[in-house]
């Protein structure tokens, strides 16, 4: 009756439009009190206990990165480097946002900016070129959802901050399913573009000359510079995930200032603020969930999400697949990041039982999280590019039908083909 108070509680919050932070915090709290024995200081432990990471200081410092970069005229370089590299294939504009939003999943990692970034410099170009306003920002909103499966990613670092598991470890990871995912969404884009559904996918330009390339380059190349100064230091072992997010802010701030000069200082105390809200914001989500999660551990909450899952199947594929359907199935109405936190927990501990490889199971809980950020009723990725593009929902919702499918069948080959993820940690150990 408990567990029944509690999840009816948090989700009549929710939906009454509260915060998370807030509806967790407050559902936590009323959880503390009614518990028998329980002393309310348990809360101030759980949730400080929660935070007291030495990962979790690299988030403050990867938002402002990418919050930086954003605005600094970094975004407007990839996605320029990234026309001229692929504007000749069919589907031109299509695979420049799937390219984009790669290259800039190396230093932002937030799907969210990429959707925002991304999509305000090619959803209105796609439209003057006849794209379908629901098209364009469905292709917008997919490509965004390989931002933090690409390392560096705040959400793995969030993910292994909660559960111990190396970060480093995660972001390698996430480097062939990421770039598998940007590869299958490309060459979806040019089936769609053969079919004739939409003609004006089936446009393309023509192929950008060496001296154009180099020029694309010349303009990026700081930009693109990045990944391999962050990545490579801590796969060398040069500085540790946290120092990489100091370089990652300190070389964003100089290329957005200095060589690109598109931000001044008066600029940056409005950056820093976003950016320490954004961090308030995630780190708050992570503390009240730390005395959420004790709560239902108090109530064997995690054993009886066990035993049911042991009640349908004994197979581990079955189970894996049930769990990231429930995820999925979350983040269709709740925003992703909260899911995700709530719910690695209960993943963990069940997949401790089974064996999971935990690498896979983060980088498995990471993508089905971003599919279900893409997917009708409450997908936040479509509302963010739905609002760019200015068209009516119900085209959004209808343009990215197909490619959910395609998401579905790309989480099933990661779930039944394990060494899609666990394959390069093997061989660079962080």
């Amino acid at each position: 009756m408990t567990l029944i108070l509690l999840f009816g509680g948090l989700l009549a919050l929710v939906l009454l439009g509260l915060p998370v932070l807030l509806a967790i915090g407050l559902t936590s709290t009323a959880g503390i009190f009614v518990l028998p024995g329980v002393n309310f200081a348990l809360f101030a432990q759980r949730t400080f206990a929660m935070i007291d990471s030495f990962s979790l200081l690299a988030l403050p410092y990867f938002i402002l990165a990418g919050a930086l970069m954003a605005k600094g005229g970094l975004s407007r370089a990839l996605v320029g480097f990234a026309q001229t590299l692929v504007g000749h294939l069919r589907g031109s504009l299509g695979h420049t946002s799937v390219v984009a939003c790669t290259a800039m999943a190396n230093v932002s990692g937030s799907s969210a900016a990429e959707a925002a970034t991304v999509g305000s410099i090619l959803i209105p170009e796609m439209k003057r070129q006849g794209y379908p306003g629901g098209l364009a920002s469905a292709i917008v909103a997919v490509s965004a959802i390989i931002g933090p499966i690409i390392p560096p990613s705040m959400t793995m670092i969030v993910y292994g901050a909660m559960t111990g598991v190396s970060i480093g470890g995660l972001f390698l990871a996430g480097i062939v399913p990421g770039l598998l995912l940007a590869a299958t969404l490309m060459l979806f884009i040019r089936v769609l573009a053969g079919t004739g559904r939409y003609p004006a996918l089936a446009r393309h330009g023509q192929r950008a000359t060496l001296r154009q390339l180099l020029g694309a380059i010349r303009q990026a190349w700081v930009a693109l510079l990045a990944p391999f100064i962050i990545l490579g230091g801590i796969f060398a072992g040069v500085f540790t995930a946290t120092e990489a997010g100091v370089v990652a802010c300190l070389y964003s701030a100089l290329v957005s200032m200095v060589i690109y000069r598109e931000i001044g200082w008066r600029d940056l105390p409005q950056i820093i603020l976003d950016a320490a809200v954004t961090t308030a914001m995630v780190v708050g989500i992570i503390a009240v969930t730390g005395a959420l999660g004790w709560i239902l551990s108090y109530l064997s909450f995690n054993d009886m999400v066990l035993g049911f899952l042991r009640g349908v199947s004994d197979n581990g594929h079955v189970v894996l697949i049930l769990m990231l359907a429930i995820v999925l199935i979350l983040t269709m109405f709740l925003e992703s990041l909260s899911v995700l936190i709530v719910f690695v927990p209960i993943a963990t501990y069940v997949g401790q039982a089974y064996g999971f490889d935990p690498l896979q199971l983060g980088v498995l809980m990471i993508v089905a999280n971003q599919i279900g950020a893409v997917s009708p009723p409450v997908a936040v990725l479509l509302f963010i590019t739905n609002a760019i593009a200015k068209v009516p929902y119900l085209e959004t919702v209808r343009a990215v039908l197909p490619f959910l499918g395609l998401l579905m069948a790309y989480l099933i080959l990661l779930v039944f083909v394990p060494h899609l993820s666990t394959t390069v940690p093997g061989l660079i150990r962080p």
